[in-house]
Parts: C-alpha cells; structure tokens; sequence
C-alpha cells in the first residue's frame, strides 16, 4: 500500500495523536486538538526535523473560526458575569434575585459556549485513511461519537453547564428548607462542578497525549490548564456552599463567593486565551 501506521498515543480508550508514514517518506501527524481547534495535520518532509502544517479546505477553517469565536465570547461574558455575582453577594452589594439574575444570565453564556464547543468538535475536519490530509464533511448540529476524545470532553462540558443551569433557576425558589437547599441547589451545584473537572482532566489528555504534562509553550495547553484551574475552583465553592442542615447555614460563605469570583475569572481568562487559537 505505501503507506504504514507507526505510532497512536492517547490515555485509556482514546487516541489523541497518530504518526504514520506516507508513500513519499514523509511523515504526518495527526492531533486531536490541532485538527479540531486549527483544522491542521502536520507533515515532516523526509529528513527533515521540522514539521509544515497541512490544513484542511477553507470550508472547514470558516467554521472553526466562526465557532471558535462564539465559544471564546461566551466563557468570556459568562466568566465575567459569574464573577460580578459573586463579588456582589460577597459584599452584599445587591439584592439576592439581582445576583441570582446575573448568575443565570452568565450560565446562559456558559451554555452557549460549551455548545458551541461540541459542535466544533463535531464538524472538525476528520483524518480518513492515511493520505495525509483532512476531509470535511457536511454540517452538523449533532452526533454521537463516545470514541473520540474530542467529542467526549466538549459533550460533558455541555451537560456540566446545563445541569448548572438547574441550579441556577433553582436559586430563584424563595423559603426552602436546608435540605431542599441542598437537593435543589447544592445538589446540581456539585454535579455541574463534577461534570467541569472530567471535561477538564479530558482536555488535558487530549494536548498532553497523557494524563498530565507541562507545556509552558504551548498555547492550548493554557487554554485547559486555565479552565481546570477554573474548574477546581468551582468544585472548592460548591463544597462551601453546602447548607447545614442543623443550622440553616452555609459552611463557609466567604469560601463560597471567592471560589466562585477566582474560577469565574479562570473561564474568562481561558475565553480571552481561546480566541487566539483558531485556524
């Protein structure tokens, strides 16, 4: 045939980078994240050891690009919303429905941007066959695709923000009990928070090719850190929001506020980091 697969890398069932040899001694390297976020395929020229970028047909750029900046937007604003709210209820500078409505406004960000995310991954130029180049394919608002990493960390991302947007119309609910606190807002709350930490250690695997890795040079590899920094923050918040049932009080509403605030700005930072990385 020509052609020969030399190497797949990834962590558990999912492939995040194949290297492989083409007929004319050149070697191609697909990656998850550069073929999705960039619609790129890297080739080294035959004793050469520098890699060129292959990129995929303007159709399939204009689309990355396109969605690409609605997500970026979207953390942005939902990032910057979220820590508006908190800082307000941190200071008791609002009323609770004014920040409850912020919270919820900026959730509808965080939803959009995690959607549009998916349907980044879903119309990501694919590497078929071993040709050394990437296809584009027709449009689309959905699939269902649990091997390919790329797919599985931005529909989890997804899922995280609409469950989080169960608890935030949930802190509309005026004179609940501690426990119905802790069922109808808490409980989502650590859910949403739960489903940002797997997407997050997701997307770290999908740039590192492993669980963990340092990649200082590497602008993706902010990009994920940033928003696991974010998501960790977010989960630390969710746990100190947790209302005692004995007292009718939260564990630690400072906690609470600034763990929100500080991963708040984690996901605006990341948004305004996101922008950069597009075709």
């Amino acid at each position: 045939m020509g052609h020969s697969e030399e190497r797949a890398e990834g962590a558990g069932p999912f492939t995040t980078r194949l290297t492989w040899r083409l007929e004319a001694g050149d070697t191609a390297i697909w990656e998850s994240r550069a073929a999705r976020k960039r619609g790129t395929l890297a080739v080294r020229p035959a004793g050469a050891t520098r890699t060129r970028a292959r990129r995929a047909d303007a159709v399939a750029l204009v689309r990355l690009r396109r969605l690409n900046g609605i997500a970026a937007v979207s953390f942005l604003l939902g990032g910057a919303l979220f820590a508006l709210g908190a800082a307000l209820a941190q200071f008791s500078a609002g009323r609770p429905t004014v920040t409850a409505t912020i919270y919820f406004v900026g959730g509808a960000f965080f939803t959009l941007g995690g959607y549009a995310s998916l349907v980044q991954a879903i119309n990501a130029p694919r590497r078929e066959g071993t040709a050394g180049a990437l296809t584009t394919h027709r449009f689309r608002w959905w699939s269902y695709e649990p091997g390919r990493i790329d797919w599985v960390t931005t529909f989890v991302l997804f899922a995280g923000t609409l469950v989080f947007g169960i608890n935030l119309l949930d802190s509309f609910l005026q004179g609940l009990t501690a426990r119905q606190m802790n069922r109808l807002v808490w409980a989502p709350d650590m859910i949403g928070c739960l489903l940002f930490l797997i997407s997050g250690q997701l997307a770290v695997t999908e740039v590192c090719h492993r669980p963990l890795c340092l990649h200082r040079r590497s602008l993706g590899w902010w990009i994920v850190a940033v928003n696991q920094l974010g998501s960790v923050l977010f989960m630390v918040a969710a746990v100190a929001a947790f209302t005692r049932p004995e007292t009718g009080s939260l564990v630690s509403v400072g906690i609470a506020n600034w763990g929100t605030l500080t991963g708040a700005l984690c996901f605006a930072g990341a948004g305004v980091l996101q922008a950069f990385e597009h075709p």
